[in-house]
């Protein structure tokens, strides 16, 4: 079965008989051609079939009538028509485009790239992004410092050699192969000259260094009165990006922090942060970012969030509100260098694996930001909700989820009920339409119900589901959470929502936390002169004081 995404279209005969055809067909051939892996354009199946026509043959000469309108058409394409043979005997056109090693247009000056299964257009600074990460040669693969093969970091070269030989994600055919034939398939290796990506896997520190623009990372940690309390950095360059990885989770002792989930009458120990979700956003940060660029890997740690800024903005077409659909890969190399060493999955963009880790505890998904030449992703810090992670845990037991209906369905579990369209925009889908699908398998297996008519109607998991597969307690159980840590929720939410009263701050950080330790906190904080309580006829308001909210603003 042949189905459209990230790199397959298929396109009627009809196309290549109007103008506004043709326009269409040079677009997607266009946004393959500027996107990681290429694509193909399949010529002669129609939309929502998975086969062209019965009886269907292609006219003699068609293949290369298309691929020289096309060369017309287009700027910096190459792509290769070929007529072929369905299973069925009919016949089609198969468009294969490569990736581009310049930016890709169309004649009339116009930049596509492919995202899911759209081809979306490129404007503004997104153009220069776009012409930036289509430079003539990948960073990767050059070899403008010259470093000879034979300066190569033995032990980092062994132990690279040993991880892959020993991964399953490498075929036998390349685990075959000796250390100096693994350096040139893994493009660590030109010639005689390591590749800057070969300087920074397996080269001398010194080297690396020279690079200028080799990973490195700060760790930074606050307390609740904004004091810094902890600062580790990585910045002699000692260490490999694998390596890198490593060091940083194992010297953080925040990050082995858990909280307690009760399963009836034992008690599970929940990670503050897994060291999975640890690990992918550290990774996704090395091989996303753009090596042209130095900077630091910033990781900073407050009482109520963990914030990572990697240097570098998002590659064209990837926006904060549709990085969880998108898989392009800045760095090609790198992703299938950690892609064989079983560290990332190389046909994801990593939030993927992010949002699943995080929904199934009960935690708010990962929230993205651009600012000028950085990307900051935010995980806020927060107790897990020992409902969902034992209800994820049931589901995952009796089914088996696909990781998009895990994802979709931890969304919906979360609250007391979500639309279609809101749930689009929250996975970052353009239309609800495109989660009927996720939905109806969910609904198959009576896993989410659904309640009202037309644009009011509402998914959500009612609670016999929970029962059903053996789920004690409601959404609403009461956990426990530090007293200074429930303090730094409230203070950061206060400052962000001023003027909220208790129900809406307790509604925000969540109703797995009392309503009584939250009432308690809050008296305490107005006590302490850290927050200020202005009386109404129905209650109290809280804001932040004016002074704190300036030094606040000022930080």
């Amino acid at each position: 079965m042949i189905l459209e995404g990230q790199h397959v279209e298929r396109k009627s005969l009809r196309s290549v008989k109007t103008s506004g055809g043709w326009s269409t067909l040079a677009k997607a051939c266009v946004a393959f051609a500027n996107t990681n892996g290429g694509g193909t354009v399949l010529v002669g199946i129609e939309d929502g079939e998975v086969a062209p026509p019965e009886g269907q043959s292609i006219a003699e000469g068609l293949e290369h009538k298309i691929q020289q309108k096309l060369d017309e058409l287009t700027v910096n394409v190459d792509l290769l028509a070929t007529i072929v043979e369905a299973p069925n005997g009919a016949e089609y056109v198969s468009l294969k485009v490569n990736r581009s090693r310049s930016a890709a247009s169309t004649k009339s000056g116009k930049f596509y790239v492919r995202i899911g299964d759209r081809s979306m257009p490129v404007v503004g600074e997104d153009i220069m992004r776009l012409m930036s990460d289509h430079s003539s040669q990948p960073w990767e693969t050059l070899t403008s410092t010259r470093v000879p093969r034979s300066q190569v970091d033995k032990d980092k070269q062994k132990q690279l050699v040993s991880k892959l030989k020993a991964s399953d994600k490498v075929r036998e055919s390349v685990k075959g192969k000796s250390a100096r034939q693994l350096l040139d398939h893994y493009t660590l290796a030109d010639g005689e000259c390591l590749t800057n990506l070969g300087v920074v896997c397996v080269g001398r520190k010194s080297d690396r260094a020279k690079l200028g623009v080799a990973p490195t990372a700060q760790f930074i940690k606050w307390d609740e009165r904004d004091n810094k309390t902890n600062k580790i950095v990585w910045h002699d360059h000692d260490l490999s990006p694998m390596e890198l990885v490593d060091d940083i989770w194992n010297s953080v002792p925040d990050f082995k922090e858990t909280y307690e989930v009760i399963e009836g009458m034992t008690v599970r120990h929940v990670p503050a942060f897994s060291e999975d979700l640890i690990r992918e956003i550290l990774i996704n940060a090395l091989v996303h970012r753009p090596y042209t660029q130095g900077g630091d890997i910033f990781i900073r740690l407050t009482p109520e969030k963990l914030e990572i800024t990697n240097p570098g903005s998002l590659p064209a077409g990837v926006t904060p509100e549709n990085v969880l659909q998108t898989t392009v890969r800045r760095n090609e190399n790198m992703a299938k260098l950690f892609h064989d060493l079983d560290l990332m999955e190389k046909e994801g963009s990593g939030f993927d694996k992010m949002y699943d880790i995080l929904l199934s505890q009960g935690r708010p998904v990962p929230k993205v930001r651009e600012s000028h030449d950085t990307v900051i992703l935010t995980l806020d810090r927060c107790p897990p909700d020992s409902t969902m992670v034992n209800f994820i845990s049931a589901v995952k037991g009796a089914h088996d989820l696909r990781q998009m209906d895990r994802i979709v369905l931890g969304l919906i579990a979360q609250g007391a009920g979500i639309t279609a369209r809101s749930l689009a925009k929250r996975l970052g889908m353009d239309t609800a339409a495109e989660v009927k699908e996720q939905i109806a398998h969910l609904s198959d297996l009576k896993l989410v119900s659904v309640s009202g008519k037309g644009g009011g109607k509402k998914y959500f998991v009612a609670p016999e589901t929970f029962q059903s597969l053996g789920v004690q307690g409601s959404r609403s159980k009461p956990v426990h959470i530090e007293p200074h840590r429930l303090a730094a929720f409230i203070e950061d939410d206060v400052y962000l929502h001023p003027m909220s009263r208790v129900g809406e701050i307790h509604s925000r950080i969540g109703e797995a936390v009392s309503r009584s330790a939250m009432q308690r906190t809050l008296s305490r904080l107005v006590e302490q002169g850290r927050i200020v309580a202005e009386k109404d006829a129905k209650g109290a308001l809280y804001r932040f004081p004016r002074s704190r909210r300036a030094n606040r603003a000022g930080d």
